[in-house]
């Protein structure tokens, strides 16, 4: 069994995988790791640390402890929330990265999982069905630190022989935790407000169509491109992947199925620029090929759980 080091537990993504990887490898073997006590979830499910992971000693200190082997780098300042404050968005996303990496090479821990994002695009990106190799440009904080992660995880991986791997997520959904300040997480935050007040007025236009993902397919690909051998993995970059796209009206019409008094409106922000940078859809076809990716959730099925399971809770 590895023994794993999950960084930035506490977050969207980070303390759905926590959870995941613990029921995969045993609640002994995975350490959730986080700045602070931000979901006691998390904190409460089993073993915690206090990690910074801008602190090379910080994260070594809990490697060391636990004799980790496989590092899952969560933790990130996402594309909105960058825009605001970029210098620190920079700081984060590539320090972490650098220190993770380093552990690697120097040989302290074994196997690396890094995300990237669909953010690593730009406008002159072909926008429909967009390829695994293509022009870039990213006009945000956050997918300039993600397009400079590629390299580096590649750089790492050619020179060094660091077992490093990564994913491009699309927009995450999940009715199990709040938006973290991301400009996808209009598609969160529509369910919540569908069941309270019936109404949702939306930071993007209606008719802006982004690659989506419901978050259990996020984190069994995670899983499983980490479970697949070192020899299938033919890209160190990053892989494309994908499920589905939709825009926001779309998706206002897969919750009217349920609520059928939903109402949306529309007021487009500053996330619009960022939005209309990104690709309306991915081709994913080597992460199918290559690690037998596939998705399970589309619109409609994503929106009865997402509706269902809020109710609920």
């Amino acid at each position: 069994m590895p023994k794993v080091l999950i960084i930035g537990a506490c977050g969207q993504i980070g303390s759905e995988l926590t959870f995941k990887l613990k029921d995969v490898y045993g609640y002994d073997n995975v350490i959730a790791s986080d700045i602070a006590y931000n979901n006691l979830d998390v904190v409460n499910s089993g073993i915690f640390e206090i990690v910074d992971a801008q602190d090379y000693s910080s994260v070594r200190s809990c490697v060391d402890k636990h004799k980790i082997d496989t590092i899952y780098l969560m933790a990130a300042m996402l594309s909105a929330t960058g825009e605001k404050h970029p210098k620190r968005a920079w700081d984060l996303n590539m320090s972490s990265l650098f220190h993770v990496l380093n552990l690697a090479k120097d040989g302290f821990i074994k196997h690396v999982f890094w995300p990237s994002s669909i953010a690593v695009f730009g406008p002159t990106t072909p926008k429909q069905n967009t390829p695994q190799h293509t022009i870039m440009e990213p006009t945000t904080v956050y997918g300039i630190t993600k397009q400079v992660g590629e390299r580096w995880c590649e750089y790492y991986h050619d020179k060094y022989g660091v077992d490093v791997r990564s994913i491009r997520y699309p927009g995450l959904i999940s009715w199990k935790t709040l938006p973290g300040g991301g400009t996808t997480d209009y598609a969160v935050e529509i369910y919540h407000e569908a069941i309270k007040h019936k109404s949702y007025e939306c930071f993007l236009s209606e008719n802006t169509e982004l690659p989506m993902m419901y978050m259990d397919d996020a984190i069994n690909a995670t899983v499983n491109i980490m479970k697949a051998p070192s020899d299938a993995i033919k890209i160190r970059s990053s892989y494309n992947l994908a499920a589905m796209s939709f825009t926001p009206a779309a998706l206002s019409e897969a919750i009217k199925v349920h609520i059928p008094e939903f109402e949306i409106t529309y007021r487009p922000d500053y996330r619009q620029g960022i939005a209309d940078s990104w690709p309306k859809s991915i081709n994913d076809s080597e992460a199918r090929q290559d690690w037998n990716w596939q998705h399970d959730y589309d619109i409609e099925k994503m929106t009865a759980e997402m509706i269902s399971k809020l109710q609920q809770n």
